[in-house]
């Protein structure tokens, strides 16, 4: 049995605090975090013996100032690629194949009423447009729809737009992202066309939100909210609106940074840290019962 070798990481945190100086869409807190991971670096509050337990608790510090939720040191227990943003995309492939292209469920309940579940992400729409157009295309059909995403932890925002698109009638401004490299901002819109058919923008829709809805399916639900398109129905949702990307800085570790942030045309903000809040507030066990209800009793109405 051979015993564990000290981790360096020294390393590691100079290059996290790189990054963060660099690309974290907030200048003036990423040098405040840069500040405080060398700081707690010399204090040796990182001088621990495996990556799993440096990743949490250079997280913790990360998520200390501003309780951004993208922006951590994650930790992968297979070794990953050295390729910028590859240990994202690795693990996502491997969920695109086990999940039906992140369109697992399409069921049909009494009354006409529709349920899609995306899960358990928005996968990069090259990806994903087949899949996710196949299932839309499916329930276009349906008197009314639920889009269940109480298990969706984010992804795409050009996805986002692409299942918007199914659920409109019109070309419509969804959301701006700006960037901080170079300083610009870039409009999300919904698709003047979509491969199948439409469910559109009049027939009743409702979105299942949890605790663990995240990032890019929280914006799913934002926007279609903000636009008085769905009634959100469960729980408050995670709170992360800035888009990120990855960088390896270890065998085992991967930073993730946000290098941007979400405006919504509507509300002139965005979810981080406040979490999408529903329209029709339960536990998420029960929103999908509740939202099948809602749905009957409107189509009743």
């Amino acid at each position: 049995m051979t015993t564990p070798t000290k981790l360096a990481s020294a390393p590691v945190i100079d290059e996290m605090a790189r990054l963060l100086t660099e690309h974290y869409v907030f200048p003036e807190i990423a040098e405040q975090l840069a500040d405080l991971l060398q700081q707690r670096l010399a204090e040796g509050a990182y001088d621990v013996d495996d990556a799993e337990e440096l990743g949490r608790l250079v997280t913790a510090d990360l998520q200390s100032v501003n309780g951004d939720r993208h922006l951590r040191l994650k930790h992968h227990a297979e070794p990953v690629s050295p390729k910028q943003g590859a240990a994202t995309l690795d693990a996502m492939r491997r969920d695109f194949d086990s999940s039906l292209g992140g369109a697992p469920r399409v069921q049909l309940l009494d009354g006409g009423v529709a349920v899609v579940e995306l899960a358990p992400m928005l996968f990069p729409l090259e990806w994903a447009a087949e899949p996710l157009g196949a299932a839309l295309t499916l329930a276009s059909r349906a008197q009314a729809l639920i889009v269940d995403l109480r298990g969706n932890r984010g992804g795409d925002p050009d996805t986002v737009a692409f299942v918007c698109s199914y659920l409109l009638d019109e070309r419509t401004h969804l959301n701006t992202m700006y960037w901080r490299g170079g300083e610009r901002s870039e409009q999300s819109w919904s698709l003047p066309h979509v491969p199948g058919a439409r469910f559109g923008g009049s027939k009743p829709l409702y979105v299942l939100s949890s605790g663990s809805t995240f990032s890019a399916s929280e914006e799913l639900a934002y926007d279609l909210q903000q636009l008085g398109r769905a009634v959100v129905v469960g729980e408050t949702t995670r709170g992360g609106a800035h888009p990120c990307q990855g960088w390896t800085l270890h065998p085992h570790l991967e930073a993730t940074v946000p290098v941007g942030r979400a405006i919504n045309p509507v509300s002139g903000t965005n979810w981080e840290g406040t979490g999408v809040q529903p329209d029709v507030p339960c536990a998420a066990a029960d929103s999908l019962d509740r939202a099948h209800a809602l749905a009957l009793a409107r189509l009743a109405g």
